[in-house]
């Protein structure tokens, strides 16, 4: 484990420590944002290199806070970084890091599931995020299902809940295989980097997080609608416990016709089904609406 960042004199980058900058700014984290900061700039620096390759990208950053995540990217020789944060206390903070970083950071005040950013950055750009546990979820969805692909993002190297990243990379067939790895692993590839313990985060969260890169794939591995796939998946592990025949039901007065038309035993549940299988499904449906 990296150790804690020196609690007196500049930093690396000739910044103040961020212990000191969440003092000067009184930026106490609020559990209504998800917000746990990340004060260690060893292990941001981390991150930010698992990233790969960002001198010749642009960064989009979710919620900086007080820009622990935001310094290292620069650090580190971002092109240039874009991010997004709703919380206005932290609005000084960054702008002090801009300044130091000139031209080479921009800061949009706003809520990241509103917010289309697209146009301030150059694509492929890098997606890279301490995420707020609150909005994590939906926006990994969000990204893994755009309607055109490969997507307009190199690659997300993004900061979960470890039960989130091991749902994201889980396999079929056991309890942590779901909507997220179905999405994850259609079209591209995910994988863990490491772990970080709830000690380098203040406040400290009660769960360990992990980081997790996604590397799109040039087609998806089997044609699907995404918004469809995302439909039966969510269908599926909305009541994993229950056959798929039962489970469904919600989404097609015909369950048990849908699943013989993708060549999937009704009486199985959504655990046991792989990518394949629930694109299969997907096609089944869009099926059975034109028809």
């Amino acid at each position: 484990m990296s150790m804690p960042e020196a609690p007196r004199g500049p930093a690396q980058d000739g910044l103040p420590p961020l212990s000191a900058v969440i003092r000067t700014h009184d930026l106490a984290a609020k559990k209504a944002l998800g917000q746990n900061f990340l004060l260690d700039l060893n292990l941001t620096g981390r991150i930010a290199r698992s990233a790969g390759s960002i001198a010749d990208h642009d960064v989009l950053e979710i919620g900086p806070g007080p820009g622990g995540l935001t310094r290292a990217l620069l650090f580190e020789g971002a092109r240039r970084v874009v991010a997004i944060e709703r919380d206005a206390r932290c609005l000084p903070a960054l702008a002090e890091i801009g300044a130091h970083h000139a031209g080479r950071l921009e800061v949009v005040e706003g809520d990241a599931l509103e917010a289309d950013l697209t146009a301030r950055l150059n694509a492929p750009y890098r997606i890279v995020a301490n995420l707020p546990y609150n909005i994590g979820t939906e926006l990994f969805v969000r990204w893994m299902t755009p309607p055109v692909w490969p997507p307009s993002w190199a690659s997300l190297t993004l900061m979960f809940q470890r039960e989130v990243a091991e749902r994201i990379c889980a396999k079929p067939g056991g309890g942590a295989w779901g909507r997220l790895s179905v999405l994850a692993q259609w079209r591209a590839e995910a994988r863990i980097m490491f772990d970080i313990s709830p000690k380098a985060f203040t406040p400290p969260p009660k769960i360990w997080s992990a980081v997790v890169q996604v590397t799109p794939l040039a087609e998806p591995r089997f044609p699907a609608e995404p918004k469809t796939l995302e439909l039966v998946t969510k269908a599926a592990f909305g009541q994993r416990r229950k056959m798929l025949r039962q489970s469904l039901k919600q989404i097609s007065a015909d369950a048990i016709g849908l699943c013989e038309a993708a060549r999937v035993e009704p009486t199985l549940r959504a655990e046991a089904l792989d990518v394949e299988a629930f694109c299969a499904l997907a096609r089944a449906l869009d099926a059975q609406r034109r028809a």
